[in-house]
């Protein structure tokens, strides 16, 4: 039986719970955000409720507080399926009862399966980092991006108590390095870069797949299938040297070449209704194109003619890594611009919706009673604080004999204690 030494370590302990509390959830979970329609913000799958549909954050916890849920992270135009016909648990913040949402799209996350290797997701046994795509918010595993060897027990590893602290600290919204699992670091670590793009949303977005592989849009590739995974196109102040691949790609279609030569992070709101976008303005057509020219390795493995289909799997999947300060080097002319447009998440920052933050989320349980206390009418609220006086004269009382005598006052005599009263509360 585990004992305390003091009263003083027992309220200690108390008033650290509470912090850890207080940090954990910071925020005011009283509202579904159905009322403000369809906006980016966390998402959590509810697989108690066995339908793949999502949860804004304070449903998560007020409405489906003992179901098991995965965190799905921000997902954007997502409107909360909780006050639906969707999900037959009601909701307890929506009170009335909505059509199913017909506008929001449900991925292979829905399905608590994630990345282009399509495993289920266990957070209890996922060893590995996984990153989230800027375009399709998917999820992706490090070895699938070639970043490193898929470790050969998908069992997690045990985290020394002095890397507890530090890992904690250092873990990202989506992302967090992968040596927290006691793995080597990643050919690419989170300080390379500010945001990811997977192959399959580079290969939609033109100019993207056009920028793929030059300066500040790091792609991983290989030389041949026994070649060891590299990157191709680091730092935009400095040039990658040329490889020996090059010569042999001379022939590639160079249609894409123009005439001129690390995670997400979100701006938050709490307002009432997400900020209208922003109308971008399309430069003249007469603006010189500034984009670099297509990397030739880069486009080889974009390339579907056949005659390359054995090279494009030995070289890369396509994926990309963008680099600090991406948005601005951009090319705007008249050919670049416009499947950047498509996708305004490239051009500007998005804001992340958060539940507004609970000023209540800091005070102690003694504050919050009395709060709650002042909100009674008088003569109950006289009534609870002399039962609230009596009880305390009570347990010091009981307790004096232990301070007299230095005895530790343990948990079966607290639980004596309670009992007791108990007792003489229904006893009289």
């Amino acid at each position: 039986m585990t004992s305390l030494g003091s009263l003083t370590e027992f309220v200690a302990s108390q008033d650290e719970l509470l912090r850890e509390a207080a940090l954990t959830l910071p925020h005011e979970f009283s509202r579904c955000t159905y009322s403000l329609g369809p906006i980016r913000q966390a998402v959590y799958l509810c697989l108690t409720c066995k339908l793949p549909r999502g949860l804004c954050s304070s449903c998560s916890i007020a409405c489906h507080t003992d179901h098991e849920q995965i965190e799905l992270f921000p997902k954007r135009n997502f409107r909360c399926d909780c006050p639906t016909t969707a999900i037959p648990h009601g909701c307890t913040l929506h009170r009335s009862l909505e059509e199913e949402n017909k506008e929001n799209s449900y991925d292979q996350n829905f399905r608590s399966i994630f990345c282009r290797c399509g495993r289920p997701y266990d957070p209890k046994c996922e060893r590995e980092t996984m990153i989230q795509c800027l375009a399709c918010e998917d999820w992706f595993h490090e070895s699938c991006l070639h970043l490193r060897t898929r470790p050969s027990s998908r069992e997690s590893s045990p985290i020394p108590e002095n890397e507890v602290s530090d890992h904690n600290n250092d873990t990202e919204d989506n992302q967090s390095e992968a040596s927290s699992s006691g793995l080597p670091m990643p050919l690419i670590s989170a300080e390379d870069y500010d945001a990811f793009v997977c192959s399959s949303c580079v290969r939609s977005i033109d100019t993207l797949r056009r920028y793929a592989g030059t300066q500040g849009v790091i792609m991983v590739v290989r030389d041949s299938e026994d070649s060891p995974w590299r990157k191709l196109g680091g730092n935009p102040l400095c040039a990658d040297a040329p490889t020996a691949m090059e010569d042999d790609l001379l022939d590639i279609d160079d249609s894409l070449a123009g005439p001129g030569q690390k995670r997400s992070r979100s701006h938050s709101f709490h307002s009432e209704a997400p900020e209208r976008k922003k109308q971008h303005v399309l430069p003249e057509p007469s603006s010189p194109c500034l984009a670099p020219a297509p990397n030739l390795i880069a486009q080889a493995i974009f390339q579907n003619s056949q005659q390359l289909s054995d090279t494009k799997v030995a070289l890369g999947e396509g994926d990309v890594f963008l680099t600090e300060g991406w948005r601005g080097r951009w090319c705007r002319c008249s050919r670049c611009f416009p499947s950047l447009s498509d996708h305004p998440y490239l051009l500007e920052e998005e804001e992340t919706y958060e539940p507004p933050e609970d000023p209540d989320s800091a005070l102690s349980l003694e504050e919050l009673g009395m709060r709650a206390l002042e909100r009674l009418p008088r003569d109950r609220a006289i009534d609870g604080i002399r039962a609230f006086n009596d009880m305390r004269d009570d347990l010091l009382a009981y307790l004096r004999p232990f301070a007299q005598e230095g005895r530790i006052v343990g948990e079966a005599d607290v639980r004596q204690f309670f009992e007791t009263l108990q007792e003489s509360k229904y006893g009289s």
